[in-house]
C-alpha cells in the first residue's frame, strides 16, 4: 500500500462515461446473406484435449442461433490459454470447435486452421448460409494482445459485420476487441447486452435502496471496487478478509483472521467517503470461528467483541445472518461479489448459503433484483442451489471487477464509439 490513495478516492466517481443508448444491438444489424466475425469468449477449461465446464459456451448459443436463423454465415473468434504469439497444438481450438458442433446439433460446424492469412480466407469463403467456422486461437498471433491495426484488418476482411459476445474478455485492449470495430459495422452480441444491462441496473439506475456484498480474502485487490461502491450504494456489507482488515481497523480483536495491515490508511478513506456519500458500511456482529482452517475443525460461533487470540474468522455468524435477511427485505437491489466466509469447507459456507437462498427467493417472488459477479461467488450460489433464481449472474471474472470499479471497459467503449461506422454502412 502507498500514496496513492487519494487518486484511489478520485476515481469514486468512476471513469465511465459513456452513453450506452450508442451501442447498436442485433435488433438493429441485417446479417442476411453476410458473414458475421462474432467474437467470443471460448477461452474455457480443458485438459488432455476435452473441454469441461461449458458454461461460457453455453451462454453465447442463443446469440449463434440468432444469427444462423437471420441467415448469416457465423465465423468465431476466440482466444485461448497464454500461447504467447506462437501457434501450438495444447492451445489450438480443435477441442472447442468440436464441442461447439456437439452443442449446436445437426448444424455444421468446420475447424479452419488459422484466423488469418491464406488458410482462413479458403476456410471462411467455402462456408454456406447457416454454416459456422471456428477460427483458430487469436493468440496464435502476436498482433491480438498488442491490438495491432494491421491483424485486426485481416480480421476484419473476412467478414462483413462484427459482433461481440465476449464481455468476459471486455476488459482487453486487444486487436479482435478494440481495433477491429474500426473496419467493421459492429453490434453487441445477445449476451454482451444482458452484462451491461445487468450491470447498469446494478450500478447506474439502480432501484433503491441499493446494498453491495462485498466479500473476499484480500482487501487490497477490492480497494477500487470498495471506493466506488460507496459512492454509489445505500449500503455496503462486508465479510471476508475484508471485513477483517476493516473490523481491525475499527481497533476490533480478531485474532489470527485475515488481515491486511498496511491496507489500514486506504480502509479509513474508504470508511470516510463512505459516511460523506451516505453509504452504510455494515460488518458481522457475530462470526463462525475455528483454531484451523481445515474439513472437520472444530468451530463455533461467537459475538465479534469477544474474538479470543487463537482462532481465526471462517464464516459469518448466524445473527448477523439474519439481520442481513432483514435487511434483504427492505432492499430493491443487490449487488453480489464475494463470499461471506470460507465456503469451499464445511461448514464454514453456510452463513453464505442461507443468505444467498434467502435473496434468491426474494427475486423470485418479484421483491429484489439481484445481480452478482465473480468466480467464487459465481460456485458459492451455485452451491447454495440459489444461482438460477438470482436476476443474473455474470460469466465474468476480470470485467465485471473493472465494471464495478467504475472503470470504462475497452470493448464496451469500441461498440458505443462504433455507431457512426454502423450508420454509414446503412
Amino acid at each position: 500500500m502507498n500514496t496513492t490513495n487519494n487518486n484511489n478516492l478520485k476515481a469514486a466517481n468512476g471513469d465511465r462515461a459513456l452513453d450506452f443508448s450508442r451501442i447498436q444491438t442485433l435488433d438493429q444489424a441485417d446479417v442476411r446473406g453476410k458473414r458475421v466475425l462474432l467474437r467470443v469468449d471460448f477461452n474455457v477449461p480443458m485438459q488432455d484435449g476435452v473441454v469441461g465446464d461449458m458454461t461460457r459456451m453455453q451462454r453465447v448459443l442463443p446469440t449463434i442461433r440468432k444469427l444462423l436463423a437471420a441467415g448469416a454465415t457465423v465465423i468465431v473468434l476466440s482466444h485461448w490459454g497464454r500461447p504467447k504469439g506462437q501457434p501450438s497444438p495444447e492451445t489450438s481450438l480443435e477441442p472447442v470447435a468440436s464441442k461447439l458442433r456437439e452443442l449446436l446439433g445437426g448444424t455444421p460446424v468446420h475447424f479452419v486452421k488459422d484466423c488469418v492469412g491464406k488458410e482462413a480466407k479458403r476456410g471462411v469463403e467455402a462456408l454456406k448460409p447457416g454454416e459456422v467456422a471456428v477460427l483458430e486461437n487469436l493468440r496464435h498471433h502476436s498482433g491480438e494482445e498488442s491490438n495491432d491495426r494491421e491483424f485486426a484488418r485481416q480480421l476484419a476482411d473476412l467478414g462483413d459485420i462484427y459482433v461481440d459476445d465476449a464481455f468476459s474478455s471486455a476488459h482487453r485492449t486487444h486487436a479482435s476487441i478494440d481495433a477491429i470495430t474500426n473496419f467493421l459495422p459492429s453490434y453487441a452480441g445477445l449476451l454482451m447486452m444482458a452484462e451491461i444491462s445487468a450491470l447498469e441496473q446494478a450500478l447506474e439506475h439502480p432501484a433503491r435502496p441499493v446494498m453491495a456484498i462485498v466479500g473476499g480474502a484480500k482487501t487490497s485487490t477490492k480497494i477500487k471496487v470498495l471506493i466506488n461502491l460507496a459512492a454509489r450504494m445505500d449500503s455496503l456489507v462486508l465479510a471476508g478478509g475484508l471485513a477483517g482488515t476493516m473490523l481491525y481497523t475499527k481497533g476490533v480483536e480478531i485474532g489470527k483472521s485475515l488481515c491486511e495491515k498496511d491496507a489500514v490508511p486506504v480502509v479509513k478513506e474508504i470508511m470516510a467517503a463512505a459516511k460523506q456519500s451516505g453509504c452504510e458500511i455494515i460488518l458481522p456482529i457475530d462470526v463462525v470461528v475455528a483454531k484451523e482452517f481445515k474439513a472437520g475443525a472444530e468451530s463455533y460461533v461467537c459475538d465479534i467483541n469477544e474474538i479470543p487470540a487463537d482462532v481465526m474468522i471462517l464464516d459469518t455468524g448466524p445473527k448477523t445472518v439474519e439481520a442481513l435477511k432483514r435487511r434483504l427485505g427492505e432492499t430493491r437491489t443487490v449487488l453480489w461479489n464475494g463470499p461471506l466466509g470460507a465456503f469451499e469447507i464445511a461448514p464454514f459456507g453456510e452463513g453464505t448459503f442461507e443468505l444467498a437462498r434467502e435473496a434468491a427467493r426474494l427475486t423470485k417472488s418479484g421483491k429484489l433484483v439481484t445481480i452478482a459477479g465473480g468466480g467464487d461467488t459465481v460456485s458459492a450460489l451455485n452451491a447454495a442451489g440459489a444461482a438460477q433464481d438470482f436476476t443474473y449472474v455474470s460469466t465474468a471474472g476480470g470485467a465485471f471487477l473493472e465494471w464495478l470499479e467504475g472503470r470504462t471497459l475497452p470493448a464496451v467503449a469500441a461498440l458505443a464509439r462504433n455507431d457512426a461506422l454502423v450508420m454509414s454502412e446503412a
